[in-house]
């Protein structure tokens, strides 16, 4: 039993914990806590002629809910990696987590959903996602934006087999496809989500962000905040 633990503990290394519980709060705040803000505000649909003609499929929803699990696996991987690339990883997630937070507050969105027939298990899960998830906090799609980074978590890691890699390519496709099918979102919101991921992991580099993060972080551990085991 021991040993399994100390397995699990390895899993993500200490010194990932504390920028990893950063992303999720910031992925928190940005998701649910902006609808706090905005609820009673007017939200644009920004749905156009393309979207209209997307078809609305289901099925795909067991694609849109089933990513968590690619999530988890990719976001491991993704601090799994050597310390720098690491923090450019969650350092450009965290960066486009607050730049979601900022648009839900500043451009709230929603779109139309069409009404879900039939009491097959596809329709009902329609239904429950649709009961479970409000149309707002849209643009940009962070299904889409963080199945991106899950790519580009593995897209450059020797460590990962080639085939896992190219998976990852076609999983995080398929998720972005599947927010449309099912209307969770229109084309703009996966292109700003998509957009948004490759270019906050360029910023966090090119602006020095990546080494003032890892930095902060370091001394943050060094106050005795974080334990972690060199």
């Amino acid at each position: 039993m021991q040993k399994m633990m100390k397995k699990k503990e390895a899993l993500i290394p200490k010194t990932m914990w504390l920028p990893l519980f950063f992303t999720l709060a910031a992925n928190t705040l940005a998701y649910y806590g902006s609808r706090l803000l905005t609820a009673d505000r007017v939200h644009y649909n920004l749905t156009n002629s393309l979207d209209e003609r997307i078809p609305f499929v289901p099925w795909t929803v067991s694609i849109y809910l089933g990513c968590y699990l690619f999530w988890i696996v990719n976001y491991v991987i993704g601090c799994r990696q050597e310390r720098a690339r690491a923090f450019r990883f969650l350092g450009a997630d965290l960066a486009a987590k607050l730049v979601c937070l900022l648009c839900f507050l500043v451009f709230p969105t929603t779109n139309t959903r069409p009404v879900v027939e039939g009491v097959d298990v596809w329709a009902q899960a329609m239904r429950f996602l649709y009961e479970m998830d409000a149309a707002d906090n849209l643009f940009p799609s962070i299904h889409c934006l963080t199945s991106t980074f899950c790519y580009l978590a593995v897209r450059g890691n020797e460590r990962v087999p080639r085939w896992y890699r190219l998976t990852s390519l076609v999983i995080t496709a398929a998720i972005c496809v599947s927010t449309l099918t099912t209307r969770q979102h229109v084309l703009i919101d996966v292109a700003g989500g998509i957009a948004l991921a490759v270019g906050s992991y360029v910023f966090v580099e090119k602006s020095g962000f990546r080494s003032w993060y890892a930095g902060a972080i370091e001394n943050l551990e060094r106050r005795g905040l974080l334990s972690v085991r060199k």
